[in-house]
């Protein structure tokens, strides 16, 4: 990645006069040394990284900024710089969700291991040294496409002038044997928001998650909607087998199985061995349609299905399971659907009935509800909330559902209480390609009880694992 600082019109004269020197083969103000030239590289990208560190310690200079100063300072950390004001904008904070580590990271890649100095048998006057690139310039965050350098590429030299830095142009000798393409960014990983705030920070499980517990008195859940869980089993990519290898969960919520009673034998038989105690619902009013599940290896005192209400229970949308010390409510929440058609019945019906399903249960023991509640309570965890004032999950009626039948009535929502200021998303819509981008949702939840709100040691999100439109998520609770 090219390094740029500003020049000013007495060092681009001087820029200048070394060019025409350079076409009269006397080449001035530059050692015959190449190791000179990356040592100037170096300091470059050190200037580049302090540069970095400190927009990113106080984002509000991003708005500050004019076009032409981002169109600036984008060009210099190599990102495209192209659209209107509003575009830069977008694009300087994307690209500033990058961590200072990984910023070392590059920079030490690029200026100490992609570039090798090499002696030319046949050292011209103009030419003192040919340079290998190993590797081709990613940006970072802001476009995870992978490029590969084309022939006769130029790039950026850096020239020392007196005290000033500038660059001219050179070709390059490539060994496109030697060619890497870099890893694409984790995009959960880069703060995506249409509106952000100041403070808010995108989420990492890689660094946000705490230590493992190591007494055994605890208990793994985990959610999922698996949006089809026959199309999931045929995924060819990360498997509910390697899930469970690699979290080792006591209990799987499934929210959206689309089974009907018929599949349910032929699905248990592709159960993982250790989860033998398995419960299932399935939609009636429309086959192949919502469901849900519970899969564990720890057998639950009892088991039961719905919310005792018939005009609630016909579409598998609820399986509650009985532990020792709570109850685990698994649900899918109906979606409002197209044209909020079914926003009335959500808010003035389902809402309050499930509520107070809950606070029936919390009489004889604690409660946690899981699973897919269609609902992004607030602007932090929605991509782009301005647009979606009037969507399905996002409707001023839907949130202060949520917060009056949920977390007003002493239900905690364990993420937010543990990542106040995470922008952290559990779906991406398909059809524009959300999850590459980050553009996303959280409509998954682990709501629990006050009472046990403080044994919560981790509410997590895994978004690496893909075959649905959702992401899993986790909760380890102290027992």
């Amino acid at each position: 990645m090219s390094s740029k600082r500003g020049v000013s019109s007495s060092t681009k004269s001087a820029a200048a006069s070394i060019v025409d020197d350079k076409k009269d083969s006397k080449l001035k103000g530059m050692s015959g040394d190449c190791s000179e030239n990356v040592l100037i590289e170096e300091s470059c990208w050190k200037v580049q990284s302090v540069e970095f560190q400190s927009i990113k310690d106080d984002p509000g200079k991003i708005e500050a900024m004019t076009v032409q100063e981002l169109r600036a300072t984008l060009r210099k950390f190599g990102v495209p710089a192209k659209g209107r004001k509003g575009d830069l904008v977008f694009a300087l904070k994307h690209f500033m969700g990058e961590s200072s580590q990984e910023l070392e990271e590059r920079v030490s890649f690029n200026s100490l291991e992609n570039i090798s100095l090499q002696k030319n048998t046949k050292r011209t006057s103009d030419e003192s040294c040919v340079v290998s690139i190993n590797t081709v310039s990613e940006v970072s965050g802001f476009k995870q496409s992978k490029r590969r350098m084309k022939q006769s590429p130029v790039e950026d030299e850096i020239v020392k002038v007196g005290t000033e830095i500038v660059t001219t142009k050179r070709k390059l000798s490539i060994k496109t044997d030697d060619l890497v393409t870099l890893p694409q960014a984790e995009p959960w990983t880069v703060l995506s928001h249409k509106k952000p705030q100041k403070g808010w920070i995108p989420y990492n499980p890689r660094t946000m998650r705490p230590a493992p517990l190591t007494d055994g008195n605890s208990v793994k859940l985990m959610s999922w909607n698996v949006n089809g869980l026959r199309a999931l089993l045929k995924f060819e990519g990360f498997s509910a087998l390697e899930l469970a290898q690699r979290e080792n969960f006591d209990v799987l919520c499934l929210q959206e199985t689309k089974l009907q009673e018929k599949d349910v034998d032929s699905i248990k038989q592709c159960l993982i061995d250790g989860y033998e105690n398995s419960f299932w619902t399935c939609s009636n009013a429309k086959l192949g349609y919502s469901g849900t599940a519970i899969v564990s290896r720890i057998k639950p005192l009892s088991v039961c299905y719905g919310l005792g209400i018939p005009d609630h229970d016909s579409e598998g949308r609820v399986v509650t399971a009985e532990f020792d010390s709570f109850y685990l409510v698994n649900t899918y929440v109906p979606n409002s659907g197209d044209g909020l058609k079914r926003l009335s019945y959500r808010i003035t019906q389902w809402d309050p009935s499930l509520s107070n399903y809950m606070k029936e249960l919390e009489k004889s023991k604690p409660v946690i509800l899981t699973g897919d509640l269609n609902c992004a309570h607030q602007e932090i965890d929605i991509f782009n909330p301005a647009g979606n004032k009037r969507s399905a999950g996002f409707t001023e009626e839907e949130r202060q559902s949520f917060g009056s039948n949920f977390l007003s009535k002493g239900l905690v929502d364990t993420f937010r209480k543990q990542h106040p200021n995470v922008v952290g998303y559990t779906y991406w819509g398909y059809r524009h390609g959300g999850r590459k981008t980050n553009k996303g949702w959280r409509l998954d939840y682990f709501l629990v009880s006050e009472s046990i709100a403080d044994k919560v040691h981790d509410s997590y999100i895994v978004p690496d694992v893909n075959g649905s439109d959702h992401c899993p998520i986790g909760l380890v609770l102290k027992v």
